[in-house]
């Protein structure tokens, strides 16, 4: 009997990993992932080097983008050479195990990042609009907010292994994610509840946060009061300018994968076209390495970290007050305070 569902299984398996795309559709994507996957490998470890180089960068608050970091490694060791050797081979190649270590990381690790840019958003947020808040946050409250992201994304991969829904091949046949082909009760609550908690909740709050932000800064700006703020301030701006692209990058890189999970949730997922069923986690992935790309090209004080370090310039190099991130001002001001 047990052989009988495992054989059923493993067939049903089967049977979903067959793929829609040609050798030659296939090579391309194989090839995109392989240059992709290493970029974002290289880019990376850049960003963790310079942490690790200059000790003034390595703050609570730059603990989130260090954390971003490592999630997005994981994403390009891991889901990139898998998908790509996959559809170098045509179909997927690693089996049932696999696609479930697979799909199930590749969830977890975007969870996470979810996660973490919430964290910077409530970051801006106080510490630029409720300075005496931000003020009185520690070490041990960067580290539980980040905590919480990692939890979280844990909890949401692991569901589908557990039976909330469940991974599978999609319809390329070459890599594996949540199985929206099967839209069933099960499928539908998971999605939604996904949706609705990793996405529409920190939209929300990054909406709300960084509105509120905007407006402080404007409030700043008409009264000249940078004027009389020390220098630190101008990294202030700096890093919530980086925040806001990261953001609407993060929008643009998980808005197709969320509509290809409504559409499977409320129409027929046989009429998902196989072209937006690739493009969707494609896009997801992206932002593996477009993040360290944002770093230097929005922050001026991380550009001039990654020069140094390509100098071999020592620590002192860097001055303490060029922090990169998120340092909070030594003056700040209340919008209602000249």
């Amino acid at each position: 009997m047990l052989s009988h569902t495992l054989d059923s299984n493993t067939s049903g398996f089967r049977n979903e990993g067959d793929s829609v795309f040609s050798k030659t559709e296939h090579s391309i994507i194989a090839a995109y992932l392989i240059v992709a996957g290493i970029v974002s490998i290289l880019s990376n470890i850049i960003v963790l080097g310079i942490f690790i180089k200059y000790k003034a960068l390595r703050t609570p608050t730059n603990a989130v983008i260090i954390n971003l970091a490592l999630t997005d490694i994981g994403v390009s060791s891991i889901g990139y050479p898998m998908s790509a050797a996959s559809d170098l081979h045509g179909s997927w190649k690693f089996g049932y195990t696999g696609c479930q270590i697979y799909a199930g990381l590749n969830i977890f690790f975007g969870m996470v990042s979810i996660g973490l840019l919430t964290v910077v958003a409530v970051d801006r947020y106080l510490t630029i609009c409720c300075p005496d808040i931000g003020r009185r946050m520690t070490t041990n409250t960067y580290l539980s907010m980040i905590l919480g992201a990692w939890i979280n994304g844990l909890f949401w991969a692991s569901m589908p292994i557990m039976g909330w829904a469940s991974y599978a091949p999609d319809p390329t046949g070459a890599t594996c994610t949540i199985n929206w082909r099967k839209n069933d009760t099960s499928f539908v609550s998971y999605t939604m509840m996904v949706i609705v908690v990793n996405f529409i909740v920190p939209l929300t709050v990054m909406f709300y946060c960084y509105y509120h932000v905007t407006q402080s800064m404007r409030i700043y700006a008409a009264r000249n009061c940078t004027a009389y703020l020390n220098r630190d301030w101008a990294d202030q701006a700096d890093v919530t300018k980086m925040s806001v692209i990261m953001i609407l990058m993060f929008l643009l890189a998980w808005s197709p994968y969320s509509i290809v999970c409504l559409w499977a949730c409320f129409g027929d997922p046989k009429k998902i076209p196989p072209s937006m069923a690739i493009i969707a986690p494609l896009f997801a992935k992206s932002s593996t390495f477009y993040n360290p790309c944002i770093y230097v090209a929005a922050n001026k004080k991380f550009r001039k970290a990654v020069f140094a370090m390509f100098k071999c310039q020592p620590h002192q190099a860097i001055p303490e007050t060029s922090s990169v991130a998120m340092d909070m001002p030594q003056s700040p001001l209340t919008p209602g305070r000249v």
